[in-house]
C-alpha cells in the first residue's frame, strides 16, 4: 500500500546525500559524455556515412551522422539513468546498507525511492547536457531548440531510473541484472530508431517499436536537434510521463517488498 502522505521535501536531502558522494568522483564519471560522443561521429562519420549515404527522415534528407547523432544523447540517458538505479542502488541498499540507515531515520521509504530516482535523473540529464554542447560544437545540434534537450532528459531519466529501481526490487543478486539488460535495454538501444528510422521496420514490428521508452526520447532528442520528427511529439511525451508514473509505483510496491516486508 503506497502512503501519500509519506512523500515530502525530505528526499531532497538524500539527493544531497548523493551529490556529495558523486562530487568525489565527477571528474572520471564526465570523461565518458565528453568524448564518447566524438568516437561515435567520427567512427560513423567516417565508417558508415560512405556506404549508407543520406537518410530520409520526418520528410528531410540528412546525412547518417546528423540522424545518428541526437540519438546518442537519448542512449547515453537510458544508460546513466538506469545503471544507476540498478547497480549502484543495489549496492547502496543490499553491501553498504545505506537504506536501512536512512530508515532509521524520519526518512520514508517513498522518500528514498524518490530521491533515487531523482538522483539518476540528475546524473542522465547532466550527461545529456554535455554530450549536447559537444554535438553542438560539432554542427549536429540546432540551437536554441537545443536547450530544450536538457529538461526532456530529465524526464526521460526519471523514466528509465524508476523502471531500474523497479528491477531492483525484484532481482534477488546484483549478477543477475544481465537479465533485464539483454532483454529490455539491449533491444530498445537496437530497435528504438536509434541507427535506423522505425519506419523503415517491417509494418508488424513498428507498433512493438512504439512500445518503447527509448523510441520517444530518441524522437524528442531529435525533434529538438534537427527540428523533425516521425511520431508525435505529444504522444511522446505522455508517453514518457506515464512510464515514468508506472514504474515509480511499480518500484514503490518492489522496494517496499523487499525492504520492509
Amino acid at each position: 500500500m503506497i502512503n501519500l502522505d509519506a512523500f515530502s521535501w525530505r528526499f531532497t536531502k538524500i539527493w544531497k546525500r548523493n551529490l556529495v558522494t558523486y562530487q568525489k568522483i565527477w571528474k572520471v564519471s564526465f570523461i565518458t559524455p565528453l568524448i564518447e560522443p566524438l568516437l561515435y561521429v567520427v567512427a560513423f562519420g567516417l565508417g558508415f556515412s560512405g556506404l549508407i549515404g543520406d537518410v530520409r527522415y520526418g520528410g528531410l534528407s540528412m546525412t547518417y551522422t546528423q540522424f545518428m547523432a541526437p540519438a546518442l544523447i537519448a542512449t547515453a540517458v537510458m544508460y546513466n539513468a538506469f545503471f544507476e538505479t540498478t547497480y549502484a542502488s543495489f549496492v547502496r541498499m543490499y553491501y553498504q546498507k545505506t537504506f536501512d540507515g536512512m530508515l532509521a531515520t524520519p526518512v520514508s521509504l517513498e522518500e528514498i525511492i524518490l530521491a533515487e530516482i531523482a538522483w539518476s535523473a540528475t546524473k542522465a540529464s547532466a550527461a545529456a547536457t554535455l554530450m549536447t554542447v559537444v554535438l553542438g560544437l560539432a554542427g549536429f545540434i540546432q540551437f536554441p531548440g537545443g536547450l530544450l534537450i536538457i529538461p526532456i532528459a530529465f524526464l526521460g531519466g526519471l523514466a528509465f531510473g524508476a523502471v531500474g529501481l523497479f528491477f531492483t526490487g525484484i532481482i534477488p543478486s546484483i549478477e543477475m541484472f544481465n537479465l533485464p539488460i539483454f532483454l529490455f535495454v539491449t533491444p530498445m538501444f537496437l530497435f528504438s530508431g536509434t541507427f535506423f528510422p522505425v519506419s523503415n521496420l517491417p509494418g508488424w514490428a513498428q507498433p512493438l517499436a512504439l512500445l518503447f521508452p527509448l523510441h520517444h526520447l530518441v524522437e524528442l532528442v531529435r525533434f529538438c536537434s534537427i527540428g523533425t520528427h516521425e511520431t508525435g511529439m505529444l504522444l511522446s511525451f505522455i508517453f514518457l510521463i506515464g512510464f515514468f508514473i508506472l514504474f515509480t509505483l511499480s518500484a514503490l510496491i518492489a522496494m517496499r517488498y523487499r525492504l520492509i516486508k
